[in-house]
C-alpha cells in the first residue's frame, strides 16, 4: 500500500469532525443503491444516442441544433458536479444523493412531455444537474462505507462497472421502446426507475459529511455554469464558421468567465474546488483523464449511433444491439479489472485504456463509406475493453487524489472535467461530421481526431510521473 493509501485510510477510519461513526454505514446496501442510481443516471444520459433521429424529427430540430439534444445532460453535469460535491461533503451525502435521485425521476419524466427543442434541452440540463448530485455524492458515500484501501478498490470497481452498465442499457432500452412504442415512453420508464431507487435509498443509506462551515459557493457555481454554456454554444455555432463574430464573442466570454471563476474560488471560504490541488500530480492526472475521456471517447460514441442510422440505415434497436458490444464489454472489463490490483498502477491502466480506444476506433476507418457495419465490430470490441479500463480506474483515481474527507469534491472535480470534455467532444464531432463534405468522410475525420486525442492523453499520463 502506498503512503497516500495509508494516510487516506487512516483519515477515513479515524472519523474526522463532521462524520458520524455512531451510525456505521451498511456497506453492501450502500454499494447496491449508489450503483443502481448511477446506472439509471447513465441510462438517462445515453438514451438519446439511438433515438436522436426520431427525437429531432418530433421536435423539428435542425442538424445545426442537434448537438443541444445530446449536450443538455452533460452540460448540467459539468456545471453542477463541483457544487454538488461540495454540498454533499458539507451538508450530507445521503441528503444530496436522495434529492438528486428524486429530481432525476421528475425531470426525466418531464422530458417525455417536451414539445420543442428548447424545452427538451432544458429538461436534459435539469436531468444533468440531478445526475450531478447522484454521481458526486455516490463516491463520498462509498468512501465512508469502505474505509480501507482494499474495500475502496472493490467498491469503486463495481461502481465504475455500473457506469459502463448504464451506458450499455440506456440505448438498448430506449431503442426497444422507441421501436415498439414511442421514444417518449423510454423517458417515463427511466423516470419511474429513478424514483424507485430513491425510495430504496431512504432505508439503505446512512448519513455522512465532512462539514467545513460557511455558505455554499453560489457565485462560483454561477460563473462556472455560464462559462460552460458559452463554451458549448461557441462549439455548436462553430460548425457554420469558426471566424464568425458570435463564435469569437462566446469564446471570449468563456475566457472571461473562467478567469472570474478562478478569482471567486481563491477568495471564498468554502470553494467548490481547491485550485491548489491542480499543483498535485495525482489530482492533475485525475482531471486530465476525465477531460480526455469526454473529448475522445464520449464525444465520438455519443453521436456515432445516430450517424450509423443515417448512413447505414440501421434501426434504433439494431444500433443499440451493435453498441452493446462496446458498452457491454466495457461493463465486464470494469467488473474484472480489480484483479489487476498490485500488477498495474491506475495511471498505467488509464494510459492503456486510451491506447486501446485509439487502436479500436482506427480500425473503423472507411467502414461507413463502404456501407459495412460488420467492419465496425473489431473496433467496438477493442475500444470496449479500453473503455472498461478507463471506467474502472477513473473513480479510484478520483478518490485517491484528494483527502478522504473531500471524496465527493474529488469525484465531482474529475467528473466535471469528464463532462466538459463530453460537451466539447459532442459539439466537435458533429461539427466535423457535418461540415466536411459527406457524412461518411466526416465520420472518418472525427474518428481520426478521437484517436489522436486518446493517444495524447495516454502519452501525457505516462509522462506525468508520480512522485514517490
Amino acid at each position: 500500500m502506498s503512503q497516500l493509501d495509508r494516510a487516506t485510510t487512516a483519515k477515513a477510519s479515524s472519523a474526522p469532525p463532521g462524520t458520524h461513526p455512531e451510525t456505521p454505514p451498511r456497506a453492501t446496501a450502500t454499494l447496491a443503491v449508489t450503483s443502481a442510481a448511477t446506472a439509471v443516471a447513465l441510462m438517462t444520459y445515453t438514451a438519446p444516442m439511438v433515438t436522436l433521429p426520431d427525437t429531432a424529427a418530433a421536435l423539428h430540430t435542425p442538424v445545426s441544433a442537434q448537438a443541444w439534444l445530446l449536450n443538455g445532460t452533460p452540460l448540467g453535469l459539468a456545471a453542477l458536479l463541483l457544487v454538488a460535491g461540495s454540498l454533499a461533503d458539507d451538508y450530507g451525502r445521503r441528503r444530496i444523493f436522495l434529492s438528486g435521485t428524486v429530481a432525476l425521476g421528475i425531470t426525466t419524466a418531464l422530458g417525455a412531455l417536451a414539445t420543442s427543442t428548447w424545452l427538451f434541452t432544458l429538461a436534459r440540463v435539469a436531468q444533468g444537474a440531478a445526475s450531478a448530485a447522484i454521481l458526486a455524492s455516490s463516491l463520498g458515500l462509498l468512501v465512508h462505507a469502505f474505509p480501507t484501501a482494499r474495500g475502496r478498490l472493490h467498491a469503486t470497481g463495481v461502481w465504475g462497472a455500473f457506469v459502463s452498465g448504464g451506458i450499455a442499457l440506456g440505448p438498448l432500452l430506449a431503442g426497444a421502446i422507441a421501436q415498439t412504442l414511442n421514444w417518449r415512453i423510454a423517458y417515463a420508464v427511466l423516470g419511474g426507475a429513478a424514483l424507485l431507487v430513491a425510495l430504496l435509498g431512504t432505508r439503505a443509506l446512512t448519513e455522512s459529511r465532512a462539514s467545513r462551515g460557511g455558505r455554499p459557493d453560489l457565485a462560483g457555481a454561477f460563473t462556472f455554469g455560464l462559462a460552460l454554456v458559452a463554451l458549448v454554444a461557441a462549439l455548436t455555432l462553430g460548425r457554420d464558421g469558426w471566424l464568425r463574430p458570435s463564435v469569437g464573442l462566446l469564446l471570449a466570454a468563456f475566457a472571461v468567465l473562467t478567469t472570474a471563476f478562478a478569482f471567486v474560488e481563491r477568495r471564498t471560504r468554502t470553494p467548490m474546488i481547491d485550485l491548489s490541488l491542480l499543483r498535485h500530480r495525482r489530482f492533475l492526472a485525475s482531471s486530465a483523464s476525465g477531460l480526455f475521456t469526454g473529448l475522445a471517447v464520449i464525444g465520438l460514441f455519443s453521436f456515432l449511433p445516430a450517424l450509423l442510422q443515417q448512413t447505414l440505415g440501421l434501426s434504433a434497436l439494431d444500433t443499440a444491439w451493435l453498441f452493446l458490444l462496446w458498452s457491454g464489454l466495457s461493463f465486464g472489463v470494469a467488473l474484472q479489472v480489480r484483479r489487476l490490483a498490485g500488477r498495474i498502477s491506475p495511471r498505467h491502466q488509464l494510459a492503456l485504456g486510451f491506447a486501446l480506444h485509439a487502436a479500436g476506433v482506427l480500425t473503423m476507418l472507411g467502414a461507413l463509406d463502404a456501407g459495412s457495419w460488420t467492419r465496425l465490430l473489431p473496433g467496438f470490441l477493442v475500444s470496449g475493453v479500453g473503455s472498461g479500463l478507463l471506467n474502472a480506474a477513473l473513480p479510484l483515481v478520483a478518490v485517491e487524489s484528494v483527502p478522504a474527507t473531500r471524496a465527493a469534491m474529488g469525484s465531482g472535480a474529475q467528473q466535471t472535467f469528464r463532462y466538459i470534455g463530453s460537451c466539447a467532444g459532442v459539439a466537435l464531432t458533429i461539427a466535423i461530421v457535418t461540415s466536411t463534405g459527406g457524412l461518411a468522410h466526416g465520420a472518418d475525420i472525427a474518428i481520426a481526431v478521437s484517436a489522436g486525442l486518446a493517444l495524447v492523453a495516454g502519452a501525457s499520463l505516462l509522462a506525468l510521473r508520480e512522485r514517490g
